[in-house]
């Protein structure tokens, strides 16, 4: 049986040496090779061949690993990215999946959770440190969420409104959060109301919450 072939990129020496000697007890795992990150990384790449490499996002000398692992998936889209770091930052989340990485890991993991996640990714799947999880939904949520305002075609102001007479918010609470006047407030919500495809209020929030608006 083939061994998965490993390549380390992280700028810490010790780092780089504790992740041989951990992954060196995994029969199916083979470092092949590490780097510290610098401009010679895809020449390492090249000489290597790795099936996966461990990268973290902030290498020597300020060089990026996220924009590493975006020139990796040109020159080497075969090559499987797994960002390995301490930081969990939902910037660098975001930032890691737009460079289509394999999987996000946190350099607290346990030796089997990263033993699994080079596995994993190996065969194909895609991988998220399990601390990682709830933001990455949140990520998600929000991005649902601005995709699904989008079509309705509300502005900002309308869509806040949506939400405070979803509240219970009476005509007068609105304009003055809202610092509109209350004629404006009614116009605004038939506005709301007719956007939403809805008769009323009342259909104008349930439907707000079918379409996971609110």
């Amino acid at each position: 049986m083939a061994k998965i072939r490993v390549l380390l990129v992280d700028d810490h020496p010790v780092v780089r040496q504790g992740l041989h000697r951990l992954l060196s007890k995994y029969r199916d795992i083979q470092v092949v090779g590490d780097s510290d990150g610098g401009p010679k990384v895809i020449q390492s790449v090249d000489a290597v061949q790795p099936d996966v490499i461990l990268l973290d996002i902030r290498l020597a000398a300020g060089r990026s690993g996220l924009d590493i692992a975006l020139q990796l998936k040109r020159t080497h889209p075969n090559c499987k990215i797994i960002i390995l770091t301490s930081y969990d930052d939902e910037t660098y989340l975001n930032q890691a999946a737009r460079a289509c990485v394999h999987g996000y890991l946190l350099k607290s993991a346990s030796p089997q959770i990263l033993a699994d996640t080079i596995r994993a990714v190996h065969s194909g799947e895609h991988r998220l440190s399990p601390s990682l999880a709830g933001k990455a939904f949140k990520q998600l949520e929000v991005a649902h969420q601005a995709w699904a305002l989008a079509g309705t075609g509300l502005s900002e102001q309308e869509f806040r409104m949506l939400k405070l007479i979803s509240d219970g918010a009476k005509v007068q609470d609105i304009a003055q959060t809202l610092y509109i006047s209350e004629s404006s407030v009614k116009r605004k919500t038939q506005d709301i109301v007719e956007k939403m495809g809805a008769t009323n209020r009342t259909q104008a929030v349930a439907e707000a919450f079918r379409r996971g608006l609110l």
